[in-house]
């Protein structure tokens, strides 16, 4: 049935959580519903897709791990020199290795087989081929979480609790 936006008692978004753990918050009255799609659960009973927490719950902050996986989410699945779309996206060193360049979120972008071997081991500027966006750490796992739900079309209401959304 989906998946539900878990708000800290402040409004920050804490966790994405499962429908049926959102629903049995809201019975245990440790959450209150803010959204809801309009489905119903029971009889007059909205299936949420965002909840609040009536406590604050302090949360420690994460490292996002350097995978191909998030890079690729962070370069919504585009190569980073021409802009196409492709299953087979390989990983780019900006800065190529074999010039000291490093596995870093500053350093790596998702580029199609073509663009990378095209550059090979130069840096943009040589090759000719500016990056579309400068490749940066995400701020936060969680936030990185949400934009790809928001991305995917399916949760729009969810925009409205991410900081620049």
């Amino acid at each position: 049935m989906g998946k539900v936006l878990v708000l800290n008692a402040s409004y920050e978004p804490l966790n994405i959580t499962s429908w049926r753990r959102a629903v049995v918050l809201l019975i245990k009255g440790k959450a209150e519903q803010v959204e809801h799609n309009g489905r119903q659960i029971y009889a007059e009973t909205p299936l949420p897709t965002v909840i609040r927490l009536r406590y604050y719950v302090r949360v420690p902050y994460k490292e996002i791990p350097l995978t191909r996986r998030n890079v690729m989410h962070r370069d919504g699945h585009s190569c980073q020199y021409c802009g196409c779309l492709s299953d087979s996206l390989t990983l780019d060193h900006v800065l190529p290795r074999s010039r000291g360049g490093e596995d870093s979120w500053e350093n790596i972008v998702a580029a199609c087989v073509r663009c990378n071997i095209k550059k090979g081991s130069r840096l943009p500027k040589e090759a000719n081929m500016p990056l579309r966006q400068q490749p940066h750490k995400p701020h936060s796992g969680l936030y990185f979480e949400l934009a790809k739900h928001i991305k995917s079309g399916v949760h729009q209401e969810w925009k409205k609790y991410v900081i620049g959304g």
